[in-house]
């Protein structure tokens, strides 16, 4: 049976951390799904299609095995979604103790909700623990330097869009 592992996520905008966990998860599975989430009621940073479009390019840049990594958007519940993509884990990246009892809580109600379906938690790699991409958002906001935290395509498009917004 093919290993299936789902990483959702809003992925606004793609950062180091992010990248760190698909390229780690990337060698758990035989085929990764990155899910892009759409959140309504949230307005996003950057449009829908460019973060797909970020990924895509940053995936490629990390040379891994593209044949085993499917970008997909969903619209809904992540288990539900898990499930529809047909993964039998859930992959979530851990930076600290918060980001471990929230998540805890969440895998056991997805497991409560489709059984059949596992958390496979990461925690971040030494260096990218304080990574959040609410803060790069921030950061860039105010005109920051955020080149830290992003790949150069990344803060390109981030400051493309915050200049097209003024």
């Amino acid at each position: 049976m093919e290993r299936i592992g789902f990483y959702p996520g809003s992925f606004d905008p793609v950062t180091f951390g992010h990248l760190d966990i698909i390229r780690r998860s990337e060698k758990l599975f035989d085929k990764l799904i990155v899910g892009v989430g759409i959140h309504h009621g949230k307005t996003p940073f950057l449009q829908f299609d460019v973060r797909i479009d970020l990924l895509r390019g940053q995936i490629k840049a990390l040379k891994l095995a593209s044949d085993s990594i499917d970008i997909r958007t969903f619209d809904g519940l992540t288990v539900d979604a898990a499930d529809s993509f047909g993964a039998q884990f859930i992959v979530r990246g851990l930076r600290d103790s918060t980001d471990f009892d929230y998540e805890v809580q969440m895998a056991g109600t997805n497991s409560q909700m489709i059984g059949s379906i596992d958390t496979v938690f990461i925690p971040a790699s030494t260096g990218l623990r304080h990574i959040a991409a609410k803060f790069v958002r921030q950061i860039a906001q105010l005109d920051g330097d955020i080149t830290a935290f992003v790949p150069a395509e990344v803060v390109s498009e981030i400051k493309r869009s915050l200049n097209a917004h003024q």
